[in-house]
């Protein structure tokens, strides 16, 4: 994580004692009862949806981007979801997908994680461990917290000049023990509550590497323990990328002077703000499966025909092989005889023409365009 360049002292943090009780509440009321009824529309849509998982999978893929992005990768969605179908990673770009996809396999295994259990450290470290298997940070202590101090500031920075200084490695224990019971207590507001954990995960940085990523992989998983969320599918990333300096000032003020409460308003507008983004993408990327739907079986007559929408719902970028697997389709002629079909009928384009093992590259362009939020195909 690089902060914006805010004097600090050297000294380790003294984490910040839970739960919060200085807050203004008259200003904050209405922001929080704001970002409830936003999160309230965005999951009466996300539990109308047929399959959240398939519908949405490029929504979380591109939340696994731009959460990376935060930290430093230059990947693009469309890249990973290339990669997705085979298709060969730029040798300067292969590190920063490897992170990418990791990131979004961590989010996987957390929500499946929650089906049977609580949040906990123990799934904390669980999905660390993931996020940093076989990429840049293999070598900090995966699924550990850390043992040592850490600090944050410039590459090659020596702690007396770090801009942040977490908590000594030796009061740590106590301190994420403290933070485990605030984030499993029901009697905080969600929203408040969210606000808070996230906050003081970043302030405890209880790892070597990965803590931004982390932290933000915690507000849905944390939303959907809440209840607010029928799915831990709501994502933070897009509005705190493009207000970083924003987001990490607000951190730092946290430590600095003791100012939650700029922190919580501006969590909670980025809530606001960022529940009907993801609302107004969910609603389009729903309508066009229901627009494609008829069409992919009028121009099919297989009853193949909505599992190979799923398909390119679930990897817009596929190639011929892969689509005939992924689709259910045993017999490799039939399969290419449906992707010939749909091509003629404009509903998927041709990406990349195969040669020799190389098999054909497919792609549902209008897909991409609505989860990037802008023209890329």
């Amino acid at each position: 994580m690089q902060f914006s360049p805010i004097l600090m002292n050297n000294f380790p943090t003294i984490p910040p004692t839970l739960p919060i009780t200085d807050l203004d509440w008259q200003k904050l009321m209405p922001l929080i009862s704001r970002a409830n009824a936003a999160l309230g529309r965005y999951d009466g849509l996300l539990r109308s949806l047929p399959n959240p998982a398939v519908l949405l999978s490029p929504i979380t893929t591109n939340e696994a981007v731009l959460s990376s992005r935060i930290e430093g990768t230059q990947a693009t969605l469309e890249e990973v979801i290339q990669k997705d179908a085979g298709i060969e990673t730029p040798a300067n770009r292969f590190e920063d997908l490897e992170e990418v996809i990791n990131y979004r396999d961590a989010l996987y295994i957390a929500e499946k994680s929650l089906e049977d259990r609580p949040l906990s450290l123990s799934i904390i470290k669980e999905i660390h461990q993931r996020l940093l298997q076989g990429v840049r940070g293999a070598n900090k202590a995966p699924g550990q917290f850390r043992v040592d101090q850490n600090w944050i500031g410039r590459p090659g920075c020596t702690i007396e000049n770090a801009r942040f200084v977490p908590p000594d490695p030796f009061q740590l224990p106590q301190a994420l023990e403290a933070w485990e019971r605030y984030f499993s207590d029901t009697e905080e507001d969600p929203v408040l509550q969210v606000a808070v954990v996230h906050a003081q995960f970043e302030i405890l940085h209880p790892f070597k590497d990965g803590n931004g990523r982390i932290g933000r992989m915690l507000i849905p998983l944390l939303l959907f323990q809440r209840g607010l969320l029928s799915r831990p599918m709501f994502y933070l990333s897009e509005y705190l990328e493009e207000h970083r300096e924003t987001y990490y000032d607000q951190l730092l003020a946290i430590t600095q002077s003791g100012n939650w409460q700029g922190w919580v308003e501006f969590f909670t507008q980025a809530v606001i703000t960022q529940a009907d983004t993801n609302l107004d993408k969910a609603q389009e990327i729903l309508a066009l499966y229901n627009d494609l739907k008829p069409k992919f079986i009028d121009a099919t007559h297989s009853q193949f025909a909505v599992p190979a929408l799923d398909t390119f719902f679930r990897k817009p970028f596929v190639n011929s092989t892969d689509f005939a697997t992924r689709s259910g389709i045993e017999n490799r002629v039939t399969a290419n005889s449906m992707l010939k079909k749909l091509v003629e009928k404009e509903l998927i384009q041709v990406f990349r023409v195969g040669s020799g093992p190389n098999p054909n590259i497919y792609m549902l362009s209008q897909l991409l365009n609505i989860a990037e939020g802008r023209q890329v195909f």
